[in-house]
Order: C-alpha cells, then structure tokens, then sequence
C-alpha cells in the first residue's frame, strides 16, 4: 500500500512538472523578448531597403522620395529601440513586428512589387497620426527636471480612415520631460523635450510614442469642438478648438525630437491651456 501511494505521489509531482513546464513553453509569441539580433535583422533590413530605393529613383523619383521619407521614420523608430534595448527597458513585440513589416512593404513598392501603402493592424492608430492635446499646468524650462512627469488631456476624437473613434476626446496622455536646458548667461536659450509614452482611455493604459510637433496658443474653453487629427498625416489647420486656437505660440520654436525652445533668449514658458500636437512615431494599438 506504501509502495502505491509513493508511485502515485511521484506520477503527481512528475504531472505538476510537465504542466509548469507546457505553459512556460506555451507562452504566446507576442510576448517573446525583443533581442539584438531582432534590432540588427531591422537594421539589415533598413540597408537593403535603401538600395531598393536608390534603384526605384530612376523609374520613378516621386515615389522614391516619398519612400525615403517613409523610411527615415522607420530608421528614426529602430534607433529608438535600440536605445531601450540597452537601457534594458520593455519594448512590445508588436512593436519590432510593425517596423519589419513596414520595411518589407517599402522594399515591395521600390521594386514594384505592390503599389498599396503600408496599413497597421485593426484598432491601430498609424503613425503620423497628430492628436491635440493641452496640459493643465504650465511647463517651463527654468522649473522642469529631466523625468518630470505630467498629464495632458486630448481635445477631440482620434478616428482612422473609416471613422472609427481610436482615442476619444478627454482621454489622458502621460508626457515626460527627457532633457531641459535652461536658460542662463552662456546658454540663453531655455529648451525642454517632451516625449509622450502612455495614453488612458476609458481606464485602461497603452503603451505609445509621441513627440510634440507644434504648439498652440488657445482661446479658451468654450464654444464648439473641432474634430482635428482625424487620420493619419493629418496636416490640416486645426481651427477652433474648445473655443478656438489664435496660431503659433509666439516665441516657441519646435524642434526635431520633440524639442521645444524659446526664441527670444530666455526660459521657454507654455502657460497652462497651451496646446500641443502630438505627434505619433509609431503605431498606436489598442486592439479594439
């Protein structure tokens, strides 16, 4: 009987093993780490693609610059990964698969292989897609500290191409300070980059990857919303927002990398109800 039980007892903690062991391999791909060898496959890819396009100039030179700039994103956004993956930071493998196959559609039309652009996977917002949204605090150079964190609140409705609401009005983006320089006798010029990396909407939090690409000065809250940003590349004159824009906030440059900076030789001030285009720098998913 002693015997029985042992041989019952070992059976279960060889069945418990095989379990632990199955799910642990069972883990789904999506949630696979993202390697070196993943960023140099981008990077090789990213070479190739350049020849494939110096090739396409001479049919076509239009569709090679449009192509190149395409492609100068995608490098933009590998550098950026690389960058997390030697600060050991998280990167989602969905992001590493969208630049591949962005790559792989940009070798495709270069060598006329499809003609169709790429597109991100349903409930995506594409990047270049450019949400507006405004601080409730003001930001200035002479106060802000490098990972200074602050929330801004987006002021109308994110939709693709088909109409469908992504990021609705009221949603809230998560920004951080990534380097201030403030301004002083030797460096008169105040500048703060901003970098938006989490939006939550409707209480749940994505992952996402923002930079600011114009700033504007408001009216103030009231009269009619205005839908802004409604596609991707959306490059339109934004018009009334809660009340209307007056344009460019005066004496603020925008620079490459979401760099703001005074132009008048002092601290940058964006006075609270500033507001800010975000700018997205890779797909936006939210599985919806």
């Amino acid at each position: 009987m002693k015997l029985r039980e042992g041989v019952l007892l070992a059976l279960g903690v060889l069945f418990t093993s095989a379990l632990v062991w199955g799910e642990a391999g069972a883990q789904p791909a999506a949630q696979a780490s993202v390697t070196s060898a993943d960023i140099q496959r981008l990077q090789d890819g990213i070479a190739g693609a350049s020849r494939d396009i110096a090739q396409a100039r001479a049919r076509d030179s239009s569709l090679a610059t449009q192509l190149q700039a395409e492609l100068d994103d995608v490098r933009d956004m590998t550098a950026y990964l690389k960058v997390k993956l030697q600060r050991n930071e998280a990167i989602a493998r969905s992001d590493y698969t969208d630049l591949r196959d962005r790559i792989d559609n940009i070798r495709d039309r270069a060598r006329g292989e499809t003609t169709g652009a790429y597109t991100p996977p349903p409930g995506a917002a594409a990047p270049g897609a450019q949400p507006a949204v405004t601080p409730p605090s003001p930001l200035s150079s002479s106060t802000a500290q490098v990972e200074d964190r602050f929330e801004a609140t987006t002021l109308a409705d994110l939709q693709d191409e088909r109409g469908h609401i992504l990021v609705p009005a009221g949603s809230v983006m998560r920004g951080i300070i990534s380097s201030v320089t403030k301004a002083t006798r030797t460096e008169r010029t105040g500048k703060l980059t901003v970098a938006f990396d989490r939006v939550t909407i409707n209480g749940r939090s994505y992952p996402m990857r923002g930079t600011v690409s114009q700033a504007l000065e408001s009216e103030g809250i009231g009269g009619e919303k205005a839908k802004i940003g409604v596609g991707a590349g959306a490059g339109a004159i934004i018009g009334a927002i809660l009340g209307g824009v007056k344009g460019a906030l005066a004496g603020v440059l925008i620079g490459g990398g979401g760099t703001i900076a005074a132009t008048e030789g002092k601290n940058l001030e964006l006075p609270a109800g500033t507001v800010l285009r975000v700018r997205l720098d890779s797909p936006l998913a939210l599985g919806l």
